[in-house]
């Protein structure tokens, strides 16, 4: 039996964007952690967010606009949510299929598959 190990933190660099907006347009209101296993449990541990790449990037996605948060107290502590706003919905569905493209052309320069005609 073959167990794919994780992949590397530059093969996920590029698409943590794509990863986040898309996981919250298809989820709705999450928290930072609750994003980390959710990833971790969907792709049996291949696909794992440290805290040093997650909030910078929730981070700018809010600055963006792309994400709205909110906190909640949880005893004495605070979590903060995050939800995808109308801007982000777009940016999510653009990410995702430029994605899409890009494994395409992936899949042919690398020569997986053969090149199929747009025609």
């Amino acid at each position: 039996m073959y167990i794919c190990p994780m992949y590397t933190s530059e093969l996920i660099k590029g698409t943590l964007k794509t990863i986040i907006l898309n996981l919250l347009k298809e989820r709705g209101r999450m928290y930072g952690y609750e994003i980390t296993q959710t990833v971790k449990d969907m792709t049996a541990g291949k696909i794992q967010i440290t805290e040093g790449a997650l909030y910078p990037t929730l981070h700018a996605l809010e600055k963006n606009g792309e994400l709205a948060t909110e906190e909640e107290y949880i005893g004495k502590r605070v979590r903060k949510y995050y939800t995808i706003t109308e801007q982000g919905t777009q940016t999510a569905t653009e990410k995702v299929n430029e994605f899409v493209d890009f494994i395409r052309t992936m899949k042919f320069l690398l020569d997986i598959e053969p090149r199929v005609s747009n025609a």
